[in-house]
């Protein structure tokens, strides 16, 4: 799979921001003329999905190749971009985590393995103690899915309705932090959560409790936490740009071949293989970098970051920041 999409003025963009320009007359704005956003860093918050370690590894699948007269294999960090590795190369940004050929290191991770929304406020806080966002600061936040399965696993102990209520709170509690970002200077991509109520892990669960439908539970705390993120955000193109990974996942589901994939439902990692460290060539029979959608139990394989990276450049190229 190819590293990064090519970035393009294209001509949509010209004609976004013809629209924009009359917009803003009709709406009683000023009539400069609509400037591309050319963001000066890429600055990514939230969770292992968003998220390289020291040594350039994904948790997704990573990508190694073996030479077939040596067997030696070969790791490289720029094959299987995840999702905020392509949002930064679509501006010729680079991670210092994986960095090969000495390129432009303007993209910066804040975000951290296992985090929750409510690590978000100390991601934030190193930021601004690191000398704060700036005005060309295009920021990448995707976090909650670790607050699902914390929910997720608080049943039966507690009932569905109380566990959905603390998914829509999570989800507002996320949009203060989003919206404070917005207050001190940042641009936003904001990515929603994927459906995990498709992954491998709820329907596992699903098949081993006949108490009620486990996966379509987990669809619901999902469902929940996204709705109360997307009311509760700055509701204005300027500031924040809205990916909605979750209505992309269900599509990929529905209809796997119009995004070659062959498996929508398995883990393509083997057990042994835990993340970060499965690659391609740690994968189950059958099982290739590109033919699941997701690499183990519920986190995303390389074609379903393709996916929501591609969105998140949309977003990014199209938005009046």
């Amino acid at each position: 799979m190819s590293l990064f999409l090519n970035r393009g003025r294209l001509l949509r963009r010209v004609i976004g921001g013809v629209a924009i320009a009359a917009a803003l007359v009709a709406c009683g704005g000023g009539t400069s003329q609509y400037d591309a956003f050319d963001p000066g860093r890429v600055i990514v918050f939230g969770d292992e999905n968003s998220l390289l370690t020291s040594g350039g590894k994904r948790w997704s699948i990573n990508s190694v190749t073996v030479d077939s007269t040596t067997s030696v294999e070969t790791f490289s960090c720029t094959g299987n971009p995840i999702w905020v590795q392509r949002l930064a190369g679509n501006y010729g940004f680079v991670f210092e985590q994986c960095d090969p050929e000495n390129g432009n290191v303007k993209a910066f991770f804040r975000a951290t393995e296992n985090a929750r929304v409510a690590d978000l406020q100390a991601q934030i806080d190193a930021q601004v103690g690191d000398g704060g966002f700036r005005d060309k600061d295009l920021v990448a936040v995707m976090v909650g899915a670790n607050d699902i399965l914390d929910l997720y696993r608080a049943y039966p102990t507690r009932s569905m309705s109380d566990l959905k209520d603390d998914a829509a709170a999570r989800g507002k509690a996320l949009a203060r932090q989003v919206n404070k970002i917005v207050d001190l200077g940042g641009k936003v991509i904001l990515s929603n959560l994927p459906d995990m109520g498709l992954s491998p892990y709820a329907l596992a669960e699903k098949a081993a409790n006949t108490d009620v439908d486990r996966a379509a539970f987990i669809s619901a705390l999902v469902q929940s936490f996204n709705i109360s993120l997307g009311t509760n955000i700055l509701i204005d193109g300027r500031y924040i740009g809205l990916v909605q990974a979750d209505t992309r996942i269900q599509v990929m589901k529905k209809s796997p071949g119009s995004f070659n994939l062959s498996n929508v439902k398995d883990a393509a990692c083997l057990t042994t293989a835990e993340l970060p460290d499965c690659n391609s060539q740690t994968l189950v029979e059958g099982a290739t970098s590109s033919s699941h959608l997701w690499a183990d139990a519920w986190h995303l394989g390389p074609r379903g970051h393709y996916e929501i990276g591609r969105m998140a450049i949309d977003r990014a190229e199209n938005n009046p920041f």
